[in-house]
């Protein structure tokens, strides 16, 4: 587990085992990272976009069986909105209210997906994760670091640690089976587990909560990015909100008319740090 000072390995306490370039911009509605021309743009490898996508995003769905407790549907798939964070392995924490349905249906069969999507998702041509796995409940002796990990990912930019319910118990995604990975239009592959533990995300992508990042993306190259962007869109693009980043890209969310589409901003060099990210981006607009 990743806490907000440091890494703390847990494995053996838990016992769980239409491309169009216009300088500075990609013009890309594909988006997440990996593009069918990914060598060309320097973009990250699908196991790298994952873990990348994994810590930018914040919330999910988790899909878990209806047990036979629950007197109905059993054996369907039931689905609901969680938020998560990842530990220093890669595994999703969850933190669910032991009388939720799908915390019950854990407990009868740990066998769930998680479907993730990239901030500020508007379609399929954005990048989205699912991931095939075993999810169980924490032990009580890993709970406390278990929150330290997720109120770092879920802290507000005020500082605010997230509202946890007391009743609230933390679980862990400990085994991951498969990966399915849409990296948007004709980007499909699937990962195994090793693949994506053995992958490691961008450092800048760990370097400050994204949350944060990406709002200050916002704020500071928003505009900047809406008025490159606008004649190439007839001229009425609005809203710009950064929506992802990498070692060698960050990603601008536009609307245009009743239409979203992304597209990502290559980066002149590739960075470790959001500070050299920061001065990248100005650069790439410049």
């Amino acid at each position: 587990l990743r806490t907000a000072t440091g890494s703390l390995d847990v494995e053996q306490e838990l016992a769980f085992s239409q491309e169009d370039v216009m300088s500075p911009l990609l013009y890309a509605p594909l988006s997440g990272g990996v593009l069918p021309n990914a060598s060309r743009n320097e973009l990250p490898s699908p196991p790298v976009a994952v873990r990348n996508l994994m810590e930018l995003a914040r919330f999910g769905q988790l899909c878990t069986m209806m047990s036979g407790m629950q007197h109905r549907r059993d054996g369907y798939p039931f689905g609901t909105v969680v938020d998560f964070a990842i530990d220093g392995a890669g595994m999703p924490i969850l933190s669910l209210s032991p009388l939720a349905i799908h915390a019950r249906n854990i407990i009868e069969n740990p066998r769930c997906t998680l479907i993730v999507h990239m901030p500020g998702w508007t379609g399929l041509s954005d990048a989205m994760v699912t991931m095939f796995g075993d999810v169980r409940p924490l032990p009580r002796s890993m709970q406390a670091v278990a929150h330290d990990v997720f109120a770092a990912k879920h802290r507000t930019a005020a500082g605010h640690e997230p509202i946890v319910s007391t009743t609230s118990q933390y679980f862990r995604m400990d085994h991951i089976v498969d990966i399915y990975f849409v990296g948007g239009f004709g980007t499909v592959q699937w990962l195994s587990g090793d693949e994506y533990v053995s992958a490691q995300p961008d450092s800048v992508v760990l370097d400050r909560p994204p949350t944060r990042v990406l709002q200050e993306l916002t704020d500071t190259f928003g505009e900047k990015a809406r008025a490159l962007l606008s004649p190439r869109l007839g001229g009425n693009a609005t809203e710009p909100i950064f929506i992802s980043y990498d070692a060698t890209g960050a990603e601008v969310r536009v609307r245009t008319g009743g239409e979203c589409v992304v597209h990502r901003i290559s980066l002149p060099v590739a960075v470790q740090t959001v500070e050299q990210l920061m001065a990248a981006v100005r650069q790439a607009l410049s």
